[in-house]
């Protein structure tokens, strides 16, 4: 009996020492290819010329995939990168990357890839792209990755209704010379595990006989200017800068600034209902749409707890 508990002791010894090793090893691989990012990253972002930012985006992103292919690379942060966006979805079944480049002042394109959190550790990658500027009705169209309106993500936001998770993304879009746009996508994966981008869940009357839906929202303003879009812990709620056109121009998103006044969405029955004055909110659960949120079957989760940033 003393034996086998001592060829147990050391198997376990053994296996654990193993398991370090190999941790060890995925480190500094990763480390290692994330150096090799860092100057590529630098590079996309400061290079004086179109095309090195171009040809260091192509390199970067082989470079990223073949990172991402080792085995369970998906815990492994690249702290370093600061050029790019790197976050973990609430309950760590994924984690999405998004960056930019830049053409000149007035073309910028984005880039990304949803990393899936697997069980085995192996590389399932959903690439983004970007294809804004063929998308014409943007606050309706929901697409999948491959038709992706390209944005930089700071936060990820989890809601479930009808046993679907959603998934609301802020993020920014530089957009153009003259103005820059903050936007609030949605995310789900549908019965495929797939992704889907958009969705009818955003409200702007809160009679649900009369309400208006789109499937994304944005604001668009002047370029340079601080314009806000965050989730309040305290209220629940996401929370926007009002926005007015400092030459009365309504017509023209670039002279849109902020008035000191704000707007918001909060999430009732499944929708984000828009409300008009955040600070007074009096609604109660139970007075907002509840009808059920549409899926596009036709298109496009998991574990660990890493937190986003």
């Amino acid at each position: 009996m003393n034996r086998a508990l001592l060829l147990i002791s050391h198997f376990l010894i053994f296996s654990s020492f193993s398991l370090n090793t190999n941790a060890q090893k995925l480190s500094s691989s990763l480390s290692s290819k994330e150096d090799t990012l860092k100057l590529l990253g630098s590079k996309i972002v400061n290079a004086e010329f179109a095309e090195q930012r171009f040809r260091a985006d192509s390199h970067f992103t082989r470079v990223l995939v073949r990172a991402l292919q080792l085995p369970y690379s998906f815990d492994y942060a690249f702290d370093s990168l600061g050029m790019i966006s790197r976050l973990y979805s609430p309950d760590s079944s994924f984690r999405i990357f998004t960056w930019q480049v830049s053409k000149d002042e007035n073309v910028y394109r984005r880039h990304g890839a949803i990393q899936m959190n697997t069980n085995d550790g192996s590389l399932k990658l959903f690439p983004l792209i970007d294809r804004s500027n063929l998308i014409v009705n943007q606050k309706d169209t929901v697409s999948n990755n491959e038709w992706w309106i390209g944005s930089i993500y700071y936060k990820i936001l989890k809601n479930q209704y009808n046993n679907q998770c959603y998934y609301t993304l802020l993020g920014y879009d530089e957009y153009s010379r003259n103005s820059t746009r903050k936007r609030i996508e949605i995310l789900y994966f549908n019965d495929q595990q797939k992704p889907v981008f958009g969705a009818p869940l955003f409200v702007f009357n809160q009679d649900s006989k009369n309400s208006t839906v789109q499937s994304r929202f944005w604001l668009e303003y002047k370029k340079n200017v601080a314009v806000s879009i965050k989730y309040d812990d305290d209220l629940k709620m996401i929370v926007y800068d009002h926005l007015i056109s400092e030459t009365n121009e309504k017509e023209r998103p670039e002279t849109y600034i902020p008035d000191g006044d704000y707007e918001g969405f909060k999430w009732l029955n499944g929708k984000w209902v828009h409300m008009e004055k955040p600070f007074n909110f009096t609604l109660e659960d139970g007075q907002a749409p509840i009808e059920k949120p549409v899926l596009e079957s036709k298109f496009p989760v998991r574990k660990t707890n890493k937190k986003g940033n």
